[in-house]
């Protein structure tokens, strides 16, 4: 048996333990963001797919659902397409149904062409027909007739030329080749019913105003003046003056050639307004 002495002489055996502290927790914040990087691609790529499946139409008529471009009805609802309401490609529907996108009250059944918007093109078409034909008919005048679409209807310009001016220079008094010009556009055009008006142009020429009694007389004054005459002239010739809404001066503002002083560039323009 061991000593009491012995007991006390036993080796004393230290033990360390060594602790490992892991990193702190950072957090779940990146799942969040690659969340959101994944929902964006998925969006990507399901927009790149519709785009791959709609047609060309189908994509105009989303276009036109966020921005609209056709008259939208005021009242919405009590339809019998999408979300009942009425389809986005119904455009004569969407007219009857409200308020027009440029019109401030309802379109009441009466006020509403009774033809549709091809019918309304081929009757421009007709009359673009007639206005050519002025051409063919009048080779000695043709020269002074152009005609041409714009986006207010159809124009028919009277143009000078050197040596065969529609006026007398620096005035508003017609020369008998705008007498036979008007007389004729009249004799085409009296059964149309489209409202018109009438525009004059100069050239770039200054007006000397010492010749006219009003001092401050210029090109806007002679350009109103040689309209104003135009309609005169289409009122003597049985053109019904109810049918004209606006009689206007631009000088020189609006060329149809480069050279201001060209003789081209003083015309006189009948628009029929669609």
């Amino acid at each position: 048996m061991k000593t009491e002495k012995q007991e006390n002489q036993r080796p004393i055996i230290v033990r360390k333990k060594k602790i490992y502290a892991a990193e702190g927790h950072h957090g779940g914040a990146w799942k969040v963001a690659y969340a959101d990087f994944v929902t964006a691609m998925m969006a990507f790529f399901l927009l790149m797919w519709l785009l791959n499946a709609t047609t060309e139409e189908q994509r105009k008529g989303i276009s036109d659902y966020f921005n609209p471009s056709i008259p939208l009805a005021a009242v919405s609802g009590g339809g019998s397409d999408a979300l009942s309401g009425d389809s986005i490609f119904s455009q004569d529907t969407l007219a009857r149904n409200g308020t027009g996108a440029e019109n401030k009250g309802s379109l009441a059944k009466d006020t509403i062409p009774d033809k549709g918007e091809k019918s309304d093109q081929a009757d421009f078409d007709n009359l673009a027909e007639k206005a050519s034909g002025l051409e063919d008919e009048n080779l000695n005048i043709s020269e002074h007739l152009q005609v041409k679409m714009s986006p207010e209807g159809l124009v028919i310009e009277l143009v000078d030329r050197d040596g065969e001016p529609l006026f007398s220079v620096g005035q508003s008094t017609p020369s008998p080749l705008l007498y036979d010009l008007i007389a004729i556009i009249s004799k085409v055009f009296k059964d149309v019913d489209n409202n018109i008006k009438i525009v004059g142009h100069t050239d770039s020429r200054a007006f000397n105003g010492a010749r006219n009694v009003n001092q401050h007389y210029s090109n806007w004054e002679l350009s109103s003046d040689r309209a104003n005459m135009a309609r005169r002239l289409l009122v003597k010739n049985n053109f019904d003056p109810g049918q004209i809404v606006e009689v206007s001066g631009k000088a020189d503002t609006d060329r149809v050639v480069a050279d201001g002083m060209a003789a081209q560039n003083r015309r006189i323009s009948i628009i029929i307004l669609r």
